[in-house]
């Protein structure tokens, strides 16, 4: 904000906004109306009631003002008092608690503030509103308060040249990481691609991304995606590593192997795996023999590539069976898979796909496997959220080796996880190393071991619960506007629209969703005589991590119809996309 007399207009301004759950509702409310002001925002979090961290949002909001990136700040948490205390650890940051205009007043004209911290527990969305007009538009005074706030500057300034003494000086050119904020590294030297790091976050604020195989992760993800882990090499496994200083990596890959057993009670857990394909792949190697037969459901019923289709390396190695869903009701058919399963005696059988959206029955595929001698595998890449909730039905009890990819439904980082009974365990490992991989990527790990302790708290469960009900919601939407479900509805995160009625390709459907900003997958629909995309794959994953709703499903459900209807009119589309980002725009984003 400015400095002089005069305050400076509400379109000169940029406000970094910031909260934790407690603050989420009034945050949202401050930002409309800030938006009605003409004030430039950005909102860095949180966006949902989920319980978070306070000190991650306050440190964000603190480091953007510090930078210089905005001119002012405002923190929400339940009193104020945990935001003050984190964004006042930020340098050049002056954060203020205010609970009333007379304090806010006061904060800027005597003391400079630049970040404003209300308290959602003792302050009225209107209260707030006129704290926050008055605090904006308030200079700061000068004269002797001037030297008062910079002698606060100066000791601040001093108290780091003496911790700098205290270190080793850095070699020339460097800084060490633990002083630098997050991304200033990348765009002091790199800045076009700090540049194309921006243009994804503001990709992701602005979109409707209802691909069901993606998230948004947690904050703790992504730090310790890029830790200090990164560079280590750590073959082999914990206690049998095949380079020398791995005690805290052995330390790091037990916590995520515990944590993942807690929350999936499996006997033995390999989370080495750098993708879910891989761990297939390694799974296979564990249990099969080049040539064996696999019985698994078809693509274009749901079923996943690496499961033993033609262009891929498990069709390419294994003989491939598949089976598929019932064509009036578009669910599993168990009665075709016992019979081709007693025929033709495969030595595994796999269950999951990528694209079916009702619950499986474990149990009647572990008796089918039984009666023919195969072993029971389950890939639970999009399931494994809604298992480790308890939502969808546990493989764990049935299967002999279940694989999962931990960046979908679990909110984790990119990477792949082997569960398996206690007697395959050997043979899964050692197919994983040295067979599958070189050295773990233990940085991935780590963000594993987060990604489990998150998954163990009761609000990942809710958050599961909110995801299926958003899924359903969305499905109900789309049957109102006249568009037919695959399998008449969804159990799980995730829908498949057929849109063969409408004359319409996935394909061509997918492409003008993304121009209008809706991102959604093309998919096949079971039965297609075509052959082709006749459907589109929708999910809400995403969606609700940013707090959207059961209510906020009709607004998209039309606006994908809109869309729908309209096909390439590039004008229809422009103007569909401002609606998809004023809708965005109260949510938030990364």
């Amino acid at each position: 904000m400015k400095r002089e007399k005069e305050s400076k207009s509400s379109e000169q301004v940029k406000i970094a906004l910031g909260s934790d759950h407690a603050g989420f509702k009034l945050k949202q409310g401050l930002a409309k109306h800030l938006r009605d002001c003409g004030y430039e925002i950005e909102d860095f979090g949180t966006f949902s009631t989920e319980s978070v961290d306070y000190s991650d949002y306050g440190l964000r909001v603190a480091v953007a003002v510090g930078e210089g990136d905005f001119e002012a700040g405002i923190l929400i948490c339940r009193t104020g008092i945990g935001m003050s205390i984190a964004a006042n650890k930020v340098k050049r940051v002056k954060a203020a608690l205010c609970r009333d205009r007379e304090s806010a007043r006061l904060s800027r004209q005597h003391n400079d503030s630049n970040v404003l911290v209300l308290s959602a527990g003792f302050t009225s969305e209107s209260d707030a509103r006129e704290i926050v007009d008055l605090w904006l538009v308030t200079p700061f005074e000068g004269g002797r308060h001037s030297r008062r706030v910079g002698k606060i500057s100066q000791f601040e300034e001093d108290e780091l040249e003496r911790l700098r003494e205290r270190h080793e000086k850095p070699a020339a050119g460097t800084t060490p990481a633990s002083r630098r904020p997050e991304g200033a590294a990348v765009r002091e030297i790199d800045p076009d691609l700090f540049g194309l790091m921006q243009l994804e976050r503001k990709r992701l604020r602005e979109s409707l991304v209802l691909v069901a195989s993606e998230s948004i992760v947690e904050p703790g993800v992504l730090e310790a995606t890029g830790n200090i882990f990164s560079p280590k090499y750590a073959e082999g496994y914990p206690g049998e590593r095949l380079y020398p200083g791995c005690e805290v990596m052995d330390a790091v890959e037990l916590l995520a192997i515990e944590r993942a057993k807690q929350v999936f009670g499996s006997d033995h857990v390999n989370v080495q795996p750098y993708s879910g394909t891989q761990a297939n792949m390694a799974a296979y190697f564990a249990v099969l023999k080049p040539g064996e037969t696999i019985l698994s459901m078809k693509t274009e019923h749901g079923g996943h590539p690496s499961h033993g289709g033609r262009s891929n390396f498990s069709g390419m190695f294994y003989k491939s069976l598949r089976y598929g869903v019932e064509e009036k009701t578009e669910l599993l058919d168990y009665d075709e898979i016992a019979e081709i399963a007693e025929k033709e005696r495969p030595r595994l059988i796999i269950a999951g796909g990528s694209a079916y959206s009702r619950l499986i029955d474990f149990a009647r595929l572990r008796a089918i496997a039984d009666s023919c001698g195969a072993l029971l595998m389950v890939d639970m890449a999009h399931l494994s959220g809604l298992v480790a909730a308890g939502i969808h039905p546990s493989p764990v009890p049935f299967a002999d080796v279940m694989t999962s990819t931990t960046h979908k439904t679990l909110k984790g980082p990119r990477g792949g996880l082997i569960l398996c009974k206690r007697e395959l365990a050997d043979a899964i490992d050692e197919a994983v190393f040295p067979v599958m991989q070189g050295g773990p990527l233990m940085h991935v790990i780590s963000a594993k071991a987060f990604c489990f302790k998150l998954a163990l708290q009761e609000e990942f469960r809710e958050f599961q619960l909110q995801v299926v009900r958003n899924a359903k919601a969305l499905a109900s939407e789309m049957q109102r506007l006249g568009y037919r479900i695959v399998s008449g509805g969804t159990d799980t995160h995730l829908l498949v629209v057929d849109l063969r009625s409408r004359g319409i390709d996935g394909s061509d459907a997918w492409q003008w969703l993304e121009e209008a900003g809706i991102l959604v997958n093309k998919c096949a629909v079971p039965f297609d005589k075509e052959g082709s995309f006749g459907g589109i794959r929708v999910g809400p994953l995403s969606l609700t991590s940013r707090g959207m709703k059961e209510e906020h499903m009709g607004e998209i459900a039309e606006l994908m119809d809109t869309v729908l209807k309209k096909g390439p009119n590039r004008s229809a589309l422009s103007r569909i996309r401002s609606a998809v980002k004023e809708l965005c725009s109260g949510f938030g984003g990364y």
